[in-house]
């Protein structure tokens, strides 16, 4: 049917619907044999219509709602088109075809579906733009013409690997009719539109065709047709139209991309090996696409692959294996003149995915970018989009299945239970002996803000606003060097080598404004630098993961870098691949292939690859510790596998499973922020902001606090257990930097404390042990004096009961507190501003309130006690207030030595003594025995003052110092030195510890006491809340018997009341015994007496301590055992270390490892 001549009101061709038809069905065929389909072409090129041509006469309107359909090109040569023809046809386009003006009409989202957003193609070659191609999307060979089509004369090339298609600015793509599903649109915006329109004069849009007076039947096929014809928008040239993702704001200005640079000759280039193994393709690549990839084939136009080695060729240290994608028993590698060994397989799931190339440099825009909170697309998605999914939902198409990872699922903890344990690490045997290391130095200063640290051997680098390479075995300076003003180092980490005997020699530091630095420490040079390699974005972590390196940048950009030729990342060249992960990055970490992606307390799991063909994003949702802070650390345990550690900013480790990423437990650690986790063998070291460090063992439940040091002065920064340091140094090495700018060494092993454990594990091999009895009293008198015992029977007999009931013990230790009247203000005055004699005796400086107490009770020792049973006094002391009293039997006077006291004050800020404590060590035999005599701070809402008091007592270096290495280690225990109290073997703690009872009134406490229900009490006590729920506590570490009696505090003098004052105080167990032995102290006894002539009521507890004597001889013996246990140890240990940092470092195999520390073992 021959056109009528007549245009319609727009100014386009009105044809016939079988003139159109005929022009579809004749598009794929030459000129000579289809000149009219020529014809019909070129007008379509030539022109810039924005709508359809129609035929002349005019039915009515099409509807809107039209369901959608893909589109079917017709093939060319009897194979179909690809994506990479488009890519090559749209690179023409640009270059010879003008972009027309957009219309200033609002667009309606396009309902032809293209391919999804990756980065534009790189310019061909003149020599290949001299001819045109077809822009038609997705050829499908089922939709050939019937008729004969001759071969096109237009040649191409096309590249190796599916490119992202461009739609050609200077046409519109050809609508053609399918009945396939419909691909998804490109992510375009209103806003991005609306730029364009502005940017471009546009014609006016004519009104509306009427096409009510068309045929019935003429309309009847045109609806029949309608859901077929769909429009694909046009593009802008000056910008790519992926260059935002759907959800970005519609408002936001996008920069205008730069031109990407020409592509490197071949034979200069790095070639990328295929995803795919040859002969082989992923079912989840598009037909279209596969057949493409034969033919290229076939034609010679892949680049050319890595030659494969021959296997007898290994070396004694063979080179790195190149990262690929590609099956274990395909992987070709990247060395051609020696055998790689190659990784352990890299578990993977592969489905469609962005394939992208290089980063444009400048990169001032993401262009490649893989959704990471897209729903579940529908079943009729074909593209190649990387999809973040349920894919062992039934209703995810089967494309997107994988049954293979069991681990794929919407959420991962809703199949067990999680654990969340409440309690605290068991601080019985800690040790507060800094573990400094044997050889080479122990602490470097580095002399500037340093903040960032990475480690690898002998080799330590920080960086900042400099960076710097230390030696860690001498403490010198290696490589120091200059960022410029205003520019720093924001993340640093040691370049794999290409093989093992190479690591540690170049380091990549990437700085604030986008640019990646590679230093080489044994030349001191900058061997490579890449500016913009994240465009102007702070690069905020760059990871190792066997022989590739990733770099991510605060906008959430990942480069990844694979090995090129000589198998290590290379910054001459441009990054394998690029994704886009969330933002607001707090922590990150290489788990096996994954990477770990925290943002607050939302963790994210990818797993990035150099070929780009696994799906990016693991689990739909985030995971979420239950009850735990935003995520600030990790570490990986080689001693538990499978399990991922990660450490809170509330002081809370959550424990995951890397196999299906469920929560197994949560444990409370400590109440501070936990800056910074590293594994090393069974223990798990944590770095805290108050400068400390600790050491865990997780071989118990609940975890053993093993160490704890102040490590730094200002908070820990960073700490790293070094995994080659046994492979490169024979030792094992924890470094830590501290915001004190110092970078300290310790011994991973912990050589001393396994020694001393040792020692003390063996301790019944050479030493002799014997029970003795102890009677401890503390009562707080109220200013009372012996004489005041006086005025009532009960009173008066109170002391002689007591010694007549005790059965003789060994030791007895009187503690007083209040002994003067601390509320009379003029003595107190006097107390604290009269100067105190230097030389003064005992007798002297002791007032007559202690010296009156004194003498009774050396009589009362004397008329009360046996008449066989000599006893001595051996210490007094004095405090204000505050008065300890210790006896002796005569028959254990002899054996005592090392006799020392002393005092803290805690009254007003520590320069009164109205509270505070008095000690009193001394040696018995081989046994070391602390007593402390304490008054804390009063007030029923003074419980965190009282902590302060406890910690202050505790951790104050009061005592002499014991200089004997080897006695230490007989005698005190916690690695200390005796100068501490928590430093000695047997301790016994007693005073007016003042806690009171909390959230309950007078009158409930008061009845409670009355209804003897004395278990409700008793969990509202501070002392024994702090016990349980704060780890800093002090007194975690020490025992108390069950009280069984009623609260001590406070009574109305003289009677059986509690306080009936104005205050009307509730009662309170502010008297207390409390011991620490580890198993060496037993309670027998644990009560009150009730003497009235205080408002307190006294407490005593008897005791059995078990002392010891040690042979010498039999200790030598014990000490070598003891040494021959630790190293082998250390042999074990370093076996397993190396044979760790070869498989999961290096990235080399099992045996390949096995081979190569045989080799290092014989020479």
């Amino acid at each position: 049917m021959e056109s009528n001549g007549q245009n319609a009101p727009d100014d386009s061709s009105l044809r016939p619907v079988s003139s159109l038809r005929s022009h579809f069905e004749s598009m794929g065929k030459t000129k000579e044999g289809a000149k009219d389909g020529v014809k019909d072409g070129q007008a379509a090129v030539n022109a810039p219509p924005s709508r359809n041509q129609s035929p002349s006469p005019k039915p009515p309107p099409i509807p809107d709602t039209r369901p959608s359909r893909s589109v079917n090109v017709p093939p060319e040569n009897g194979r179909p088109k690809t994506r990479d023809s488009l890519i090559a046809s749209s690179r023409h386009s640009i270059q010879i075809v003008a972009p027309p003006a957009l219309s200033p009409k609002p667009i309606k989202p396009p309902a032809v579906l293209i391919e999804p957003p990756q980065s534009p193609p790189k310019p061909r070659p003149l020599s290949v733009l001299q001819n045109d191609q077809s822009a038609h999307l997705f050829p499908e060979a089922s939709k050939s013409p019937n008729t004969p089509v001759a071969s096109s004369p237009r040649s191409f090339k096309i590249p190796s690997r599916p490119h992202t298609p461009v739609v050609e600015t200077g046409r519109s793509p050809r609508l053609i009719a399918t009945t396939q599903p419909p691909s998804p649109p490109p992510p375009r915006r209103s806003a991005e539109l609306k730029r364009e329109r502005e940017a471009r004069a546009s014609p006016p849009i004519p009104p509306p065709i009427n096409r009510a007076e068309k045929p019935a039947n003429r309309l009847s096929r045109l609806m029949e047709n309608a859901s077929q014809l769909e429009l694909t928008p046009q593009v802008s040239e000056a910008r790519s139209p992926f260059n935002s993702p759907p959800s970005s704001p519609e408002n936001e200005d996008l920069p205008v991309l730069p031109s990407r640079p020409a592509r490197l000759p071949p034979q200069n280039a790095m070639p990328r090996t295929s995803a795919v193994p040859k002969g082989v393709e992923s079912s989840s690549v598009h037909q279209t696409v596969a057949a493409i990839r034969r033919d290229n084939e076939i034609n010679g136009n892949t680049r050319a692959p890595i030659s494969p080695r021959l296997m007898d060729d290994r070396p004694a240290l063979p080179a790195r294996p190149q990262t690929v994608t590609e099956p274990a028993h395909t992987r070709i590698p990247a060395n051609a003149a020696a055998k790689a060994p190659p990784r352990p397989p890299r578990p993977s799931v592969t489905t469609t995915s962005a394939i992208t190339d290089g980063p444009v440099s400048p990169q001032p825009k993401r262009i490649s970018s893989t959704p990471t909170s897209q729903l579940a697309p529908p079943t009729s998605r074909t593209h190649g989009r990387s999809m973040t999914v349920d894919r062992h939902s039934e209703k995810v198409p089967a494309e997107f299945q994988d049954p293979s990872r069991s681990s794929y699922s919407s959420d991962p903890t809703s199949t067990g239970q999680v654990e969340i344990v409440s309690q605290y690490p068991d601080p019985t045997k800690i040790n507060r002996r800094p573990p400094f290391i044997k050889q080479g130095a122990h602490e470097i200063h580095t002399k500037y803000d340093a903040r960032l640290l990475d480690v690898c051997g002998q080799y330590a680098c920080t960086t900042g606003h400099l960076t710097r390479v230390w030696n860690l075995l001498d403490g010198e300076l290696v490589v120091s060097f200059a960022h410029g003003e205003g520019v720093k180092g924001t993340a640093v980490a040691f370049r794999p080598g290409a093989n093992v005997d190479e690591e540690g020699i170049r380091i990549w530091i990437g700085n604030n404004i986008g640019e990646i630095i590679e230093a080489d420490v044994t030349s001191h040079n900058i061997t490579e630098t890449k500016p913009n390699a994240h465009g102007r974005y702070e690069i905020v972590k760059i990871y190792r993961h066997y022989n590739e390196m990733w770099t991510l940048d605060e906008g959430g950009t990942l480069h990844v870098w694979g090995p090129d030729s000589d198998a290590v990342p290379n910054l001459g060249l441009n990054p394998d691949q690029t994704y886009r992960l969330p933002k607001g990055h707090t922590f990150s970490m290489v788990v096996g292939d994954d990477l770990w992606h925290a943002a607050g307390k939302e963790i994210r799991i990818f797993t990035p690859t150099t070929g780009g063909r696994n799906q990016l994003q693991v689990l739909m949702r985030p995971l979420v510790a239950e009850g735990a802070g935003d995520v600030t650390s990790g570490t990986l345990m080689k001693s538990q596998p499978g399990k991922v550690f990660l450490g809170h900013n509330d002081g809370k480790v959550s424990i995951y499973s890397q196999k299906d990423y469920a929560c197994l437990s949560v444990l409370n650690v400590s109440s501070y922020k936990i800056n910074s986790l590293a594994g090393m063998g069974n223990n798990i070291w944590a770095g805290f902001n108050s400068g400390r460090i600790c050491v865990y063992d997780m071989t118990k439940s609940p975890w053993v606090i093993k160490k704890e040091w102040q490590a730094h002065d200002n908070p820990v920064i960073k700490v790293i257990a070094d995994p080659s340091s046994f492979y490169r140094l024979d030792r094992s090495q924890v470094i830590t930097l501290g915001a004190d700018n110092m970078v300290k060494t310790w011994d991973g092993l912990l050589q001393d404390d396994f020694l001393e454990n040792e020692m003390k594990s063996l301790d019944t091999q050479y030493c002799k042990f014997e029970d003795i009895k102890v009677l401890a009293m503390t009562w707080n008198a109220g200013a009372s004096t012996p004489n005041s015992l006086r005025y009532s029977e009960s009173d008066a007999i109170f002391i002689q009961n007591l010694l007549q009931s005790s059965d003789s013990p060994d030791i007895i230790i009187f503690g007083f507190q209040e002994l003067v009247d601390l509320e009379d203000k003029t003595a107190t005055a006097k107390r604290f501003f009269k100067p105190k004699k230097k030389d003064a005796s005992d007798q002297e400086k002791m007032s007559h309130q202690y010296r009156d107490w004194r003498d009774f009770l050396v009589r009362s020792l004397d008329d009360y006690m046996p008449a066989d049973h000599l006893y001595h006094l051996l210490q007094t002391a004095t405090l204000v207030g505050l008065f300890t009293c210790i006896f002796v039997k005569s028959t254990l006077r002899d054996r005592i030595r090392n006799l020392s006291n002393s005092e803290i004050k805690r009254g007003m800020g520590g320069l009164h003594g109205n509270k505070g404590a008095i000690i009193v060590r001394f040696m018995i035999d081989d046994t070391s025995l602390c007593f402390i005599n304490c008054h804390l701070a009063a007030g029923q809402s003074g419980a965190n003052q009282r902590h302060n008091d406890i910690a202050a007592i505790m951790e104050t270096a009061l005592l002499p110092v014991e200089r004997d290495p080897s006695v230490r280690v007989d005698s005190y225990v916690g690695g200390g030195d005796g100068t501490m109290v928590l430093d000695h073997e047997l301790c016994l703690l007693n005073g007016d510890l003042n806690y009171r009872i909390d959230t309950m009134s007078r009158d409930t406490v008061v009845i409670a006491v009355k209804q003897n229900n004395l278990a409700k009490l008793l969990e509202r006590d501070q002392l024994l809340v702090a016990r349980r729920r704060n780890p800093a506590f002090k007194l975690r570490a020490f025992d108390e018997m069950r009280i069984e009696f009623p609260p001590t505090y406070k009574y109305d003098v003289g009677t059986d009341n509690y306080d009936t004052s104005e205050k009307k105080r509730s009662p309170a167990w502010c008297d207390r015994l409390l011991h620490r032995g580890f198993g060496r102290i037993q309670q027998l006894e644990y009560r009150r007496h009730e003497v009235r002539v205080s408002d307190h009521r006294p407490v005593t507890g008897q005791f059995r301590f078990t002392i010891k004597s040690i042979s010498p001889k039999k200790r030598t013996l014990a000490w070598a055992d003891c040494q021959q246990r630790f190293e082998n140890l250390k042999g074990k240990e370093a076996n397993a270390d190396m044979l760790y940092y070869l498989t999961h470092v290096i990235g080399y195999d099992s045996e390949t490892s096995k081979q190569i520390l045989r080799d290092r073992a014989g020479r």
